[in-house]
């Protein structure tokens, strides 16, 4: 991170990217200065609450993080920004959006954890939208102009006032990674049988940090002094997911199968009101599939460029997810992140599936398989990803052939035409089989 005093003396100039977290009140204005090459502004962490009038002299700046600030409303100013693609404004204090304020090549819109009540009917005009986060904030409903964000593939609408959940979000040709819970809307759920045995605080010794999200803390942990086992305490603030007590209630839902990860207990602390989740220690050979989306992939993956998988390695991986997937799915929880970088797996391709943050509980009475059609889409992206990456084709070609036409099924716009997990089950089955060895 840059300073304060570095850009007031000139030191910056000719610079690409900004980074400041100061505590500042005020924009500075040096950083206009900056315009002939600045590209991404992150001044996430400050106290800011405007932009000055002259903003768009910016003219090749294509991220603006201005997250944790003050605003309580979206400056006009940045609708004169034509290159700026990403805009965050996580945790401010915005209660409404101005129409025609999002520049026309908006991907990526980061507006968690704000009091807004109503989007603007011009978000329809944003064809490029790919990722929208909106989590935690006071909707009461989605305008039906947004039908027109085709290009939509990530949106986080948890946490909100949602009555009803449109029936148009379910046609959108490319969306995938779908977070509702946490809305008032007659289609969720969000009582679920609950049969996990409760293991008070106080029995539970805490060890070594494993991990840590956005909703908790992964730690190791004894219970009793003698077994060990991971624990997931819970922070409680909404998340760019949503509520974790949502990622609760779905992680449970989602029962026991060898293809998830899933807890077997609940940690409870009555005296403090607060509960954790306690899982089985994964085997320290198993590792992420995938790294999380970049700036510039914006909703799919990432993989160290020498990353490869043998075709063997891709089928089974394949279907360890297919068959987690379709037992959330018979269980009315879409887990609304199903990407590699939520997937663990061994040499053998072997794989896990966990992190519910972002996951839901649909009524399946109605549903009539619209979730898992969406998230058939997410699972097609997996399959392309892994199909890129398979280090053998040639020796398996025909095979291989087949998983490309199965991956074309389940991307494809025409979201109905979609494949259900219990087909595609199925087919990778007759797969494998066709190559003598069964992954069952």
């Amino acid at each position: 991170m840059q300073t304060l005093e570095q850009l007031k003396n000139g030191q910056l100039n000719g610079i690409t990217r900004l980074k400041l977290s100061c505590g500042l009140k005020q924009f500075p204005e040096e950083i206009l200065e900056l315009a002939e090459t600045l590209e991404v502004l992150d001044l996430q962490g400050n106290q800011l609450t405007a932009l000055p009038d002259d903003f768009s002299r910016l003219k090749k700046l294509r991220i603006l993080f201005l997250s944790n600030n003050l605003f309580t409303q979206i400056p006009a100013v940045i609708s004169g920004c034509p290159e700026l693609s990403m805009i965050g404004f996580k945790t401010n204090q915005i209660k409404e959006i101005a129409e025609n304020l999002f520049p026309p090549k908006t991907r990526w819109l980061i507006l968690t954890d704000n009091q807004i009540e109503k989007l603007p009917d011009s978000i329809g005009d944003l064809h490029l939208l790919q990722k929208c986060t909106l989590a935690g904030n006071r909707l009461t409903k989605l305008p039906d102009t947004m039908s027109t964000c085709t290009n939509l593939e990530l949106l986080r609408i948890s946490a909100n006032q949602l009555e009803v959940i449109p029936k148009w979000l379910f046609k959108l040709p490319k969306l995938s990674w779908l977070a509702v819970a946490g809305n008032p809307c007659k289609q969720l759920h969000t009582q679920h049988p609950d049969t996990l045995e409760e293991i008070s605080r106080d029995k539970i010794t805490l060890h070594e940090t494993l991990g840590e999200g956005a909703s908790g803390v992964i730690s190791k942990a004894t219970i009793h002094g003698t077994e060990s086992v991971a624990v997931k305490l819970f922070k409680g603030a909404v998340t760019s997911d949503g509520y974790p007590l949502d990622e609760m209630r779905a992680a449970i839902a989602a029962g026991e199968h060898d293809n998830l990860n899933t807890p077997f207990a609940k940690a409870v602390d009555h005296s403090e009101g607060k509960e954790g989740l306690l899982y089985a220690l994964i085997p320290p050979h198993y590792s992420d599939l995938g790294n999380p989306p970049s700036l510039e992939s914006c909703s799919r993956d990432t993989y160290p460029e020498d990353r490869t998988f043998t075709f063997e390695q891709t089928l089974k991986i394949l279907t360890s997810v297919c068959r987690a997937s379709l037992q959330l799915h018979q269980r009315g929880v879409n887990h609304g992140d199903l990407y590699a970088h939520n997937t663990l797996m061994n040499d053998e391709g072997d794989a896990i599936l966990g992190d519910f943050g972002a996951a839901s509980i649909y009524d399946q009475t109605t549903d009539n398989h619209a979730y898992e059609r969406l998230e058939i889409r997410a699972f097609g992206c997996m399959m392309e990803e892994l199909l890129e990456r398979c280090s053998d084709k040639r020796v398996y070609a025909a095979s291989y052939q087949q998983l490309e036409v199965l991956k074309n099924r389940c991307i494809q716009p025409e979201v109905n035409q979609r494949p259900v997990f219990t087909k595609i089950n199925e087919r990778l089955q007759q797969i494998s089989l066709s190559l003598g060895t069964s992954h069952s």
